[in-house]
């Protein structure tokens, strides 16, 4: 699913592309619970780690992938 009006296909992902730019330079502690809402509404399913993982990212400002570990 795509939207040639935006970078981002669908609106889950343009969600956590704005969270990212946003709360760069944030603490994790502060991202964390942000990026949990965010995959529960989009019901990613993403673990505790991944989503830490992503956290530290955004937080310090390096590139990520939003990904999900599969078990």
């Amino acid at each position: 699913m795509t939207d040639s009006a935006s970078t981002y296909g669908a609106p889950d992902q343009r969600a956590f592309a704005e969270l990212a730019e946003t709360h760069r330079g944030r603490p994790v502690a502060e991202i964390l619970p942000l990026l949990r809402r965010a995959a529960d509404k989009a019901l990613l399913g993403l673990t505790d780690a991944d989503l830490r993982e992503q956290a530290q990212a955004i937080s310090t400002g390096e590139p990520y992938v939003l990904r999900a570990t599969v078990a």
